[in-house]
C-alpha cells in the first residue's frame, strides 16, 4: 500500500518544496486523498486519508490536526508560502508543509492513479492465485505438490503438519526438533500469526470444527496480507485433496445416500428386496433395525456443512468397523445424516444405542443432536427415519440435553411445541391466551405466570421461590388474574396457559 513517506517522495510533491514538521507516522498507509479547507469537515473522514489543505478557514491549527488524527487520517499536507504554520511536532500525525504554490489536483491525480493501480494489481493477484489452486484441485494434485507450489509462490519454506505436529509434507523447511518447536505455537481457527516461541504465519486445514492439521510458513515474510491469501487458498486445496483422494469411499457414500432416499420415498419394496438392496451396501442382516438421524447443523457455510457431513460419515464408518457393526449411513439432507443400526434382539436396542453413541461422542470434537425412531424390521426402520429426523431437529431447542440420544417420547410437550413453531394455529392460540400480557409486553407478569405454573399453583412454594410475602403475592396474583381474565386455580386454565407460555418462550 502507498504510504505517506512514499507520497512525500513523489516529484509532484517535491516540486512544492516540502518541509516535514512532524515525522511521526510517515509509514502510515493511505486509502484515499481528501481536500478540505474547514475544521468542520473532519467528520466526513472514514479513516486512512491523506488530507490536503491551505488552512484558509482553519483558526486553530493544532486543534484541527488533532481532530484529523482522531478521525483516523494518515497524514496532512499544508500549502503555506508565508511560514505561518505553528509548531505541530507532538500531535501524533505526520505534517508536511509545501512552501511553494502547488496545484492540489495534480497531487490527488497522481495519488489516485497509484492507489487504483495497486487495487487492480491486488485483484489480478487474487485472481491468479485462485486460478492456480483451482487447477491444482481439478488435476487432483496431492499434498506434497500443493505444498511445493505454495512454497514457490511465497518464496519461503512451507510445512503441512497434523494436529499432533507430525510433518505430513514440507518444502525447503528446516525440520530439526520440529515437533517440540511447533508445540509452543498455538493453533488458530483463522489465518494469522499466533503468539508463542515461533512467530509463524499459519492457516488451519480441514473442515471447520474438524481440523486435521495446519499449514505453516516458518519464516519472515515481506507481505503478510498476500502470503495469507496464498496460504488460505492452499489450505482449501489441501482440504479438497484429502477428500478427493478417497474416490471409492465417496462413490460408496453417494450410493448409500441415493439408496436410502429411494427406499424412504415409499416405493412398494418387499422385505426381501429391501434386504438385498441394503445388504449389498454393507448393512448386516438382523431381525431388528434402529433408525437414527444425527444432526451436525450449526451456524456454518454450505461448504463447511458439506465437509462436516463427509467427515462424520467417515467417523461413523470407522466406529462401526471397530464395533463390528454393519451399519448403513447416508446423507439425509445438509447437516443431517441417517443410519440404520442392526440389533439382534429388541432387548439389546438400548444397550447397542448407548454403546454406539458413547463411542461416537468420544471421537467427535463437537456435540451432535441424535434422534432415534422406533425399532423394527427393515421396512419399518426405513420408514422410522422420518420420525428420527423430526426428533433430531427438535433436540437442539431443548433447554437441557442430558441424554446421549432422544426418542419422540422423550421430548414430551416442549418437543411437540418446538415442532409446531411455524404452525399459524398454534401461534394464534398462544397469542390469544397471553394477549393481555403481550400488548404491550409485560415481562414482570410473564415471569410471575411462569413461576406460578412451574410450582403448579402452590402459593407457599411460589412465595418462597420468589422471596415474596403472602399478602404481596396474593395481591400480584389477583392483579394477574384480572389482567388475564381467567381463574388461575382452574386446572384447565393452567394447562392452557402452560402450553401458550411454553410456545411463546420458544418461538415468540
Amino acid at each position: 500500500m502507498l504510504t505517506v513517506n512514499e507520497v512525500l517522495q513523489l516529484p509532484v510533491v517535491q516540486a512544492g518544496d516540502p518541509q516535514v514538521l512532524c515525522a511521526e507516522g510517515l509509514e502510515a498507509e493511505l486509502r484515499w486523498v481528501h481536500v478540505t479547507e474547514s475544521s468542520e469537515n473532519t467528520e466526513l473522514l472514514l479513516g486512512r486519508e491523506l488530507v490536503l489543505t491551505t488552512l484558509r478557514n482553519v483558526h486553530d491549527v493544532p486543534g484541527f490536526i488533532t481532530a484529523l488524527r482522531t478521525a483516523g487520517a494518515s497524514g496532512v499536507i499544508i500549502e503555506d508560502t508565508t511560514g505561518s504554520v505553528p509548531e505541530v511536532q507532538d500531535l501524533g500525525l505526520p505534517v508536511i508543509v509545501l512552501r511553494r504554490r502547488t496545484r492540489f489536483v495534480a497531487i490527488t491525480e497522481v495519488i489516485h492513479q497509484l492507489l487504483v493501480a495497486q487495487q487492480l494489481e491486488a485483484v489480478q493477484f487474487s485472481r491468479t492465485v485462485h486460478e492456480i489452486y483451482t487447477e491444482l484441485s481439478l488435476t487432483e494434485a496431492d499434498e506434497a505438490h500443493i505444498v511445493a507450489r505454495t512454497a514457490g509462490l511465497l518464496s519461503a519454506p512451507v510445512v503441512l503438519e497434523d494436529v499432533r505436529h507430525r510433518v505430513l509434507a514440507h518444502a525447503d523447511a528446516h525440520l530439526e526438533n520440529w515437533i517440540n518447536r511447533s508445540k509452543f505455537v498455538g493453533y488458530l481457527e483463522h489465518t494469522g500469526r499466533a503468539t508463542g516461541a515461533e512467530n509463524w504465519l499459519q492457516t488451519p486445514v480441514g473442515a471447520a470444527r474438524r481440523r486435521w492439521g495446519r499449514l505453516i510458513v516458518p519464516a519472515e515474510l515481506a507481505d503478510d496480507d498476500r502470503a495469507a491469501l496464498i496460504l488460505e487458498r492452499a489450505g482449501q486445496a489441501l482440504t479438497i485433496a484429502r477428500l478427493s483422494g478417497r474416490d471409492e469411499r465417496e462413490l460408496l457414500y453417494q450410493t448409500r445416500t441415493a439408496t436410502l432416499h429411494e427406499l424412504a420415498a415409499g416405493h412398494s419394496y418387499s422385505e426381501k428386496e429391501l434386504a438385498i438392496r441394503t445388504q449389498a451396501l454393507g448393512l448386516a442382516p438382523a431381525p431388528y433395525y434402529v433408525p437414527v438421524v444425527i444432526s451436525t447443523s450449526a451456524a456454518a457455510s454450505a461448504t463447511e456443512t458439506q465437509l462436516a457431513d463427509r467427515a462424520l460419515l467417515e467417523e461413523l464408518d470407522q466406529l462401526a468397523d471397530s464395533l463390528h457393526l454393519g451399519i448403513l449411513a447416508g446423507l439425509l439432507k445438509p447437516g443431517y445424516l441417517s443410519l440404520l443400526l442392526p440389533v439382534r434382539a429388541r432387548e439389546l436396542v438400548d444397550a447397542t444405542l448407548q454403546g454406539f453413541t458413547r463411542r461416537l461422542a468420544e471421537q467427535l470434537t463437537a456435540p451432535v443432536a441424535i434422534g432415534v425412531g422406533p425399532e423394527g424390521p427393515l421396512g419399518a426402520a426405513i420408514t422410522g427415519l422420518e420420525q428420527a429426523a423430526q426428533v433430531a431437529e427438535i433436540v437442539p431447542n431443548l433447554p437441557t440435553r442430558a441424554r446421549p440420544y432422544y426418542r419422540f417420547a422423550d421430548l414430551r410437550l416442549r418437543g411437540v411445541l418446538s415442532a409446531m413453531g411455524s404452525d399459524a394455529r398454534m401461534r394464534a392460540f398462544a397469542h390469544a391466551e397471553l394477549a393481555s400480557l403481550l400488548n404491550p409486553v409485560d415481562e414482570a407478569s410473564l415471569d410471575l405466570l411462569e413461576l406460578y405454573l412451574a410450582h403448579s399453583g402452590n402459593k407457599s412454594a411460589l412465595a418462597k421461590a420468589g422471596y415474596l410475602s403472602r399478602p404481596t403475592l396474593y395481591a400480584r396474583l389477583a392483579k394477574l388474574e384480572a389482567k388475564l381474565g381467567v381463574v388461575l386455580d382452574s386446572a384447565e386454565s393452567r394447562a392452557s396457559l402452560q402450553v401458550a407460555l411454553l410456545w411463546y418462550r420458544m418461538h415468540g
